[in-house]
């Protein structure tokens, strides 16, 4: 077994359940060494360097922005089929998350935003099953963070812009006079809940499950190996049906993290162009 952490997955190829060489599933098990990589270029020990999620992320942008130039750089009245999958993709977000929870009137303007957010974090989610790639992107905290802090900073922008500094205050605090003698406290929660805690949950949900599926699918996998001998094949054989059976649910699970982060996203927005709350 390699000794380096920062290898993908610590794993020693020879080691079997029962084997005569006495490891142990310690030895070979999934953790947080399997989310570290060396750097493809620069050094891990400085601010500046490139690694396997920086070019996952990369490649992923090129796919999503040259899927859809490819789709509509010479659109047609009778689309053809790369035409019509981009369409039925762009409509679906457009018409089932944007118009659905803002309007169509001022939902309009923020359909690029949240069609782009929608297909490039379900790309990111996608290379967990990819051959070779292997890991979703977005379970590593930091890209979340950085998607969830460009609709934090959308949110709060319009906020200001639409209420003023007075009415902001008053939609982040929940500000309702009639709470009486428990409205400090209110406010004092609303605006802690809002400012914060929205934020960082709207990061961390995509994270967690994202995190959570891949270290599942990297367990059964791995275990696969690890119990192929001997007696072992039966127990090998059922996990590596759990291979399978979670790959199709983190299918699932990837385009649903997706759709929740834009409708969540669209909440925000739709919440800071409200009139009244």
């Amino acid at each position: 077994m390699s000794a380096d952490p920062m290898q993908t997955l610590a794993f020693d190829t020879s080691c079997h359940l029962f084997g005569n060489d006495g490891c142990g599933f310690d030895t070979v098990a999934p953790g947080l060494h399997s989310f570290l990589f060396k750097p493809l270029w620069g050094d891990a020990d400085s601010t500046v360097y490139f690694n396997k999620t920086m070019l996952l992320a990369l490649l992923g942008s090129i796919i999503v922005v040259g899927f859809f130039w490819a789709a509509f750089a010479r659109p047609k009245v009778v689309p053809g089929k790369l035409q019509m999958v981009a369409e039925a993709g762009y409509d679906f977000v457009r018409r089932g998350v944007v118009y659905e929870t803002i309007g169509k009137k001022e939902g309009e303007k923020y359909v690029p935003l949240v069609v782009s957010l929608f297909f490039f974090i379900w790309m990111m989610n996608i290379w967990s099953i990819i051959p070779i790639a292997q890991f979703p992107v977005t379970a590593i905290i930091s890209y979340p963070a950085a998607l969830a802090a460009i609709v934090y900073i959308l949110w709060v922008s319009l906020t200001f812009k639409r209420h003023g500094f007075v009415g902001a205050f008053k939609n982040f605090t929940g500000y309702d006079k009639s709470l009486g003698a428990v409205l400090p406290l209110s406010m004092t929660i609303e605006l802690f809940s809002n400012l914060l805690v929205r934020p960082f949950t709207h990061a961390v949900r995509l994270f967690a499950n994202m995190f959570a599926g891949h270290t599942l699918l990297l367990l059964f996998t791995v275990a696969s190996w690890y119990m192929l001998n001997g007696v072992g094949i039966a127990y090998s054989g059922v996990s590596f049906v759990m291979v399978l059976v979670m790959t199709a649910f983190e299918l699932f699970i990837q385009a649903v993290q997706a759709y929740v982060f834009v409708l969540l996203t669209c909440s925000f927005i739709q919440g800071a162009l409200a009139e009244s709350h």
